[in-house]
């Protein structure tokens, strides 16, 4: 048998998981995105499969959040939450932490409670560690103060964009990361494609 790489021969590596390179058409949340769903869970539990047997989906369940209760991925307008992982950057690259992003949310996000984003360390799946000491934007906390009117733009990498640090998370050069966009208490529009979150892209 080959033996398995040492923890250190996987640093600045993606995971070999299903989770990140899952090939079932219905990952995707639009045609037109990069977004997925997570976990490719339905809210009742089940794999989305006839026989329920399904190892790729099992995988991105256990290996990508660790574990979640069926009912936080609901897909239902106005109950729980939703959950989409970014994985890739428009053009399909993988999201590494050298490099800084853009995102665009369109406003207001049908979102009843509130929304968030949050960013994770790949190889860990735990919430990104820097000395920034944060790794999530949130509509109730952080972003609760801005004014916007059409959309908000939010940054990611190893350095703030001049003028925009307090709309910025900061990212590990040399390792992969990825990230959730949670809806509390969705509305439809976040279900029929009337609104939509735009892609990771480069930052300049």
């Amino acid at each position: 048998m080959k033996a398995s790489p040492n923890a250190a021969a996987l640093v600045g590596k993606w995971p070999r998981s299903g989770a990140f390179s899952n090939r079932r058409p219905d990952r995707a949340v639009w045609s037109d995105r990069r977004w997925e769903w997570a976990a490719l869970r339905f809210g009742d539990g089940a794999s989305g499969v006839p026989s329920n047997v399904a190892v790729d989906t099992l995988d991105a369940w256990f290996f990508e959040p660790v574990g979640q209760s069926p009912a936080t991925l609901r897909r239902a307008a106005g109950a729980g939450s939703i959950y989409w992982l970014g994985r890739r950057e428009r053009t399909g690259a993988s999201l590494w932490g050298g490099a800084t992003y853009q995102l665009t949310v369109p406003q207001p996000v049908p979102a009843r409670l509130f929304w968030s984003i949050t960013v994770y360390d790949a190889e860990t799946r735990t919430q990104i560690q820097t000395d920034q000491g944060k790794a999530a934007l949130r509509s109730v906390f952080e972003l609760k103060s801005f004014r916007y009117d059409h959309f908000l733009t939010l940054y990611f990498g190893p350095a703030a964009p001049i003028g925009r640090e307090d709309l910025w998370i900061k990212t590990v050069a040399g390792k992969p990361w990825f990230a959730y966009f949670r809806v509390y208490g969705p509305e439809a529009p976040a279900f029929d494609g009337s609104w939509k979150p735009g892609d990771f892209e480069r930052y300049r």
